[in-house]
């Protein structure tokens, strides 16, 4: 999900930083809400796991270069389903930011191009899943059709702002959409494994998470639980 150094370049980056305000705005705003229901205390702990487990699948998951960015296995459903929308912003946001400053420095000034991506895929996977997951159903007790279509949304969103950043930065020449294509074909692979690691994911939160009490390190609507 890397734009690639070289794809956006000179007077186009500033549409990046423009699109990362707008999305890191709205993180901001989930932020707020998450702390007023469920405590500061939660809202660091679980922004702190999601952090690890995106810098996990940055740095040590395999990935691949393909096209005009990199292959990877995010995990975004599964972030958000267990730690919620705001940890899962955060986590991405730093993820990604850690990632470059410690290990390539190279991305930094494609980051806010990148923090869209994942940001603006997050947002639509979380109005999305008020639309496929009935409003009293835990997160933990959801269907793997239900996954693969959160999975599919995640994904293709993606996909698409890839799309959108290379056609913006290159235009539409043979290359360009060749590699777009190449990298977009290359996805399907975790369109189909990403909701078989999250229900196994989920699978283990539900053995060790039985009881109805909310847990600090999980969301509220993992298992519905009540304050």
């Amino acid at each position: 999900m890397h734009i690639e150094p070289g794809v956006v370049n000179g007077a186009k980056m500033a549409l990046g930083y423009a699109t990362a305000g707008v999305t890191l705005s709205f993180g901001a705003k989930v932020v707020w809400e998450h702390i007023k229901e469920s405590g500061i205390a939660s809202f660091i702990v679980k922004s702190i796991l999601a952090t690890i487990v995106i810098f996990s699948c940055f740095e040590i998951l395999p990935h691949y270069p393909v096209g005009i960015s990199e292959v990877h296995l995010i995990l975004g459903t599964t972030i958000f389903l267990i730690f919620g929308i705001a940890p899962a912003m955060v986590g991405l946001a730093l993820g990604l930011l850690i990632q470059g400053i410690f290990f390539a420095p190279f991305d930094l000034p494609q980051y806010g191009i990148n923090v869209t991506t994942l940001l603006a895929s997050m947002m639509l996977l979380h109005f999305a899943s008020k639309k496929i997951i009935p409003a009293k159903l835990a997160y933990k007790d959801i269907s793997y059709t239900q996954l693969l279509k959160m999975s599919i949304i995640w994904e293709g969103s993606i996909v698409s702002w890839v799309a959108f950043w290379a056609f913006y930065g290159q235009g539409f020449g043979a290359e360009n959409i060749n590699n777009v294509l190449a990298f977009g074909s290359s996805y399907m692979l975790v369109v189909m494994i990403e909701p078989l690691i999250d229900l196994a994911l989920l699978s283990l939160v539900k053995a060790f998470y039985k009881d109805l009490d909310c847990n600090i390190l999980f969301d509220k609507r993992l298992n519905n639980c009540r304050v």
